[in-house]
């Protein structure tokens, strides 16, 4: 019986977050899916007010929520209100969706230390929104970049240098 934990993220769209996490140390598996929205089983064609996230399963023995964190605002811009890179839409928000008050004050902890940082132009617009059910994407998004390595991404690391 294993004591993996899962984080759920959101920050543009889920194909480029999911290539660059699926590599990280203590990273078990990555799911693309739709958050946070007004329907039930939403798709690609119906995810009203979904965002575009990933559920990330991670061994807690290898790397902690405060690291998942420190990555997703390294691979991401954290300062830009529903957009990424050419996406542009509320599917496209910066989100972390906390599953307790721990994850909720790590995350705010995060974007304190981001914001001090100076790093970005502009300041953390990346919301905190409750944890809701995550609703796993079609077959053909999961692992889309294992699948089409020259398809679209606007994700890269932008900071090696870890915040924390």
């Amino acid at each position: 019986m294993s004591n993996y934990k899962k984080a759920y993220i959101a920050g543009g769209c889920f194909w480029g977050m999911e290539d660059l996490f699926r590599t990280r140390p203590g990273i078990v598996g990555t799911e693309v899916g739709y958050q946070g929205g007004q329907n039930e089983d939403p798709t690609y064609k119906n995810h009203p007010g979904h965002a575009e996230g990933i559920e990330i399963t991670y061994d807690p023995n290898e790397t902690s929520f405060r690291e998942i964190l420190d990555y997703f605002f390294r691979m991401h811009n954290p300062t830009t209100v529903d957009q990424q890179g050419n996406d542009m839409g509320s599917s496209y928000r910066s989100a972390i969706f906390f599953q307790n008050e721990e994850e909720k004050e790590v995350a705010q902890e995060m974007i304190a230390i981001v914001n001090d940082s100076k790093k970005w132009p502009g300041k953390v617009v990346t919301t905190l929104e409750p944890f809701v059910p995550f609703w796993p994407a079609e077959d053909y998004h999961q692992d889309y970049l294992v699948k089409n390595p020259n398809g679209y991404t606007c994700h890269f690391l932008r900071f090696e240098e870890s915040y924390i």
